[in-house]
């Protein structure tokens, strides 16, 4: 008897679980609240993949075996308590996917530097001759790239809201970037279940898996202190020599795994800022853990190119710098991006607040920044908590507005630098579309 999955959102994650579960022998269904794009409807056309758009028809989905549901959707809305009254399982595309690959998987997380660590760890692999696929919340679905591809290792960069939705996937080698708050809309306002959440990747390690974690993270090292994991600690710090692990000495970083030692001027790295530091220290050990060489993984290091829309060198107009951050769509983000500032800023900033506390960005923006733009439906919050800092603060309703306003407030030598700390949907389509829109703005002042 075949099974039925049943895909909720007909997105990426979507439709290359759907061509998956058709191969794997399911009678798939694909339903989606909104429009499904072209291009994902003419895949599940071609492969006569039964689906529905801009409605749920849930005669047709509460009769599944197993549900699984894009990384979009709350757990809260009611179709989903009532798949999980009825003890349907709902599941992540990740979960999915991994049950059908022997593959090696490094699995990523963390409030930020996710998607860095992610490129940068796949980067690495890449030039070292490792037959790698790169996937999660980045590139091809990864359930695509299981029905399509057979590669013996995967480099998947995981959001909370997928690890929330798996049962038995593991990672061989976890990172754990760091946790700020972030997303606290979906946690009940609440850290503790946002925290608990990203832990989920570690859940199912065994002795023989590794978990690398930033040592300097106090709210890791308390879960740590608190909870076991099976896995064996791979520590990074910036703050503190390790006996294992990765850390700082005399303008270098070093990398002691082992007694296999390695040895990195910062200076090499071709990515700057304190946080791409621990990004580069967790792609290298995990790479390491895969064996692959020193002299490949430096030359790596100096080669990588960076994340579009994280810390993105646009253009220099008139001896200004404009920078591309739209990626970072939480304060922890905007504060390493400000952190990276060396000249007067011009900052935009704004978008959907997802429970945002500005207070810790005051001193930088005190230091730092000499006018503000707000780029959002919203500007209230981000006027009270610096309107006393930042004489000059105007609100615009467009990336072409923001640049152009920037454009004049900006003068020579200083920088004008995107990094909202808010999600995007009040303006854009997501953050890749508010940071083109930035850009295509910039390229034609």
């Amino acid at each position: 008897m075949e099974q039925k999955l049943v895909i909720l959102g007909g997105g990426e994650s979507g439709v290359g679980t759907a061509v998956l579960g058709l191969q794997k022998g399911y009678n798939v269904f694909v339903s989606d609240k909104g429009n499904i794009k072209e291009k994902y409807k003419k895949v599940l056309i071609s492969n006569n993949i039964d689906f529905e758009e801009n409605q749920h028809t849930e005669s047709k989905i509460l009769n599944a075996d197993v549900v699984m549901k894009s990384p979009g959707i709350p757990d809260k809305v009611d179709l989903i308590l009532k798949l999980k009254k009825q003890n349907i399982p709902v599941i992540s595309e990740i979960e999915f996917a991994a049950q059908y690959t022997d593959a090696t998987i490094v699995g990523i997380t963390g409030s930020n530097g996710k998607t860095t660590t992610t490129l940068l760890t796949h980067h690495i692999l890449k030039n070292a001759d490792l037959n790698a696929g790169i996937a999660g919340n980045i590139g091809d679905s990864f359930a695509l790239q299981v029905a399509e591809n057979d590669y013996e290792n995967y480099v998947l960069e995981i959001s909370s809201f997928q690890l929330d939705g798996i049962e038995s996937f593991n990672s061989h080698i976890a990172i754990l970037t760091n946790i700020t708050p972030d997303h606290l809309d979906r946690y009940d306002y609440k850290f503790e279940n946002y925290i608990a959440s990203k832990f989920r990747i570690t859940k199912n390690q065994t002795e023989t898996d590794y978990l690398i974690y930033d040592a300097d993270d106090e709210v890791i090292n308390n879960w740590l202190k608190k909870n076991k994991t099976k896995a064996k600690l791979v520590p990074f710090s910036l703050e503190k020599e390790l006996k294992y692990g990765a850390y700082i000495k005399d303008k270098n970083i070093i990398i002691n795994l082992n007694k296999d030692t390695i040895q990195m001027p910062l200076s090499a790295l071709s990515i700057k800022g304190k946080h791409n530091t621990k990004n580069a220290m967790a792609a290298t050990m995990a790479a390491q853990l895969l064996k692959v060489r020193k002299q490949s993984i430096k030359e790596s290091l100096s080669s990588f190119e960076g994340a579009e829309h994280r810390l993105e060198n646009v253009a220099k107009i008139k001896d200004v710098h404009y920078i591309n951050d739209s990626k970072a769509t939480n304060v922890n983000a905007t504060f390493y991006a400000l952190e990276c500032m060396d000249k007067q800023t011009v900052w935009i900033v704004g978008g959907v607040d997802k429970g945002n506390d500005y207070t810790d960005l005051l001193p930088l923006v005190r230091e730092k920044v000499k006018a503000i733009v707000c780029l959002g439906v919203d500007n209230e919050k981000i006027k009270s908590t610096f309107g006393n800092v930042v004489d000059i603060i105007v609100e615009t309703a467009g990336a072409e507005e923001a640049v152009k306003v920037s454009y004049k407030l900006a003068e020579r030598g200083e920088v004008v630098l995107l990094s909202p700390a808010c999600a995007s949907f009040d303006l854009f389509d997501n953050y890749e579309d508010r940071g083109r829109q930035f850009k295509n703005a910039v390229r034609n002042l």
